[in-house]
């Protein structure tokens, strides 16, 4: 069972990684590193403005709490908790697709770290 999540996560993460790279199909020289548009990458078509959008965990990725780390997201990326109606950002697709796989699961574990890792921040 686990040898199929880690599969899974690195197939993700391939597929993630083909589709950002620099020579990527349809990339123009704007693209190219060190221009003003490298760090939107092609899932950062639109952000939102800074402050409109909360999530859950001060916009931190949820992924990367389950993980122990505060990685912060512009909620460019989110999901909703069908369950529960909460909305929760992302710093990648690739975070999403992997959270996506089991959501219940890392939500348990970055609320436990969040009691750890957030409160340390306040």
């Amino acid at each position: 069972m686990p040898y199929q999540w880690l599969q899974r996560t690195l197939s993700a993460l391939a597929a993630a990684l083909i589709l950002d790279g620099a020579g990527a199909p349809g990339a123009s020289a704007a693209d190219a590193p060190g221009s003003a548009t490298e760090d939107r990458g092609i899932w950062k078509a639109v952000v939102p403005r800074p402050g409109a959008m909360h999530g859950e965990f001060d916009n931190d990725d949820p992924l990367g709490l389950a993980a122990g780390v505060r990685i912060p997201a512009d909620c460019s990326i989110n999901w909703t908790d069908p369950d529960a109606g909460r909305l929760y950002c992302f710093s990648s697709a690739t975070s999403l697709v992997v959270f996506l796989e089991t959501p219940q699961v890392y939500l348990a574990r970055a609320r436990e770290q969040w009691l750890r890792v957030g409160a340390a921040a306040r």
